[in-house]
């Protein structure tokens, strides 16, 4: 599961990073705080906290 997340976030940062270059700012900004949120690592709103 850690994976599938790990490899949608990197998908939505990589898609974000090319909006950027693309000039779509607020898309792009969008796109990369999705994938950061969606990430196992560090904070995932998809991980149980107690």
């Amino acid at each position: 599961m850690a994976f599938i997340l790990w490899l949608i976030a990197v998908i939505l940062v990589i898609a974000g990073i090319i909006q950027l270059f693309q000039g779509q700012i607020i898309l792009g900004i969008v796109l990369i705080v999705l994938g950061f949120l969606i990430g196992p690592g560090g904070y995932s709103i998809f991980s149980r906290r107690n």
